[in-house]
């Protein structure tokens, strides 16, 4: 796999600017279609956002991990915050309706939803995202 960034931030949500834009290097690299792309910079704001807030704890002295990888079949991401990660394999169900109204606990359903591949390491602290390139594969928005 091709490296396309690495970014080390501090968990200040204003940096989701500096992701937004490293995204924008996969249409430079071509191969991705605009559902993949929608995908992408949905899931990995989000995973971002999370560390930031959730792993991280919003505390600006800690940072976030984040880099891409692509190859001809897909392209990958991975985040890592500094926190000590959570339980992702219980997690409530955002679509049961004893959960419609709580305000967080979607961030890892709509993850989920949108990569093709989703991995926890580091007990949760840890996401690797892997995304096809092949619309007919992949998830599409």
């Amino acid at each position: 796999m091709e490296q396309l960034f690495s970014l080390r931030l501090a968990s200040v949500s204003a940096n989701l600017t500096e992701v937004e834009n490293q995204i924008e290097t996969l249409l430079e690299h071509g191969n991705i279609s605009d559902a993949v792309y929608g995908n992408v910079i949905v899931a990995l704001t989000e995973a971002t956002l999370n560390a930031i807030k959730h792993g991280n704890k919003g505390d600006s002295s800690k940072n976030v991990l984040i880099s891409a990888s692509i190859s001809d079949k897909e392209v990958e991401f991975i985040v890592e915050d500094e926190g000590l990660g959570f339980n992702h394999v219980n997690l409530p169900d955002p679509t049961d309706p004893a959960n419609l109204e709580k305000v967080n606990g979607r961030g890892i359903f709509i993850i989920s939803n949108l990569t093709d591949n989703l991995e926890f390491k580091k007990n949760g602290a840890k996401l690797i995202m892997s995304f096809s390139l092949n619309v007919n594969e992949g998830v599409v928005a």
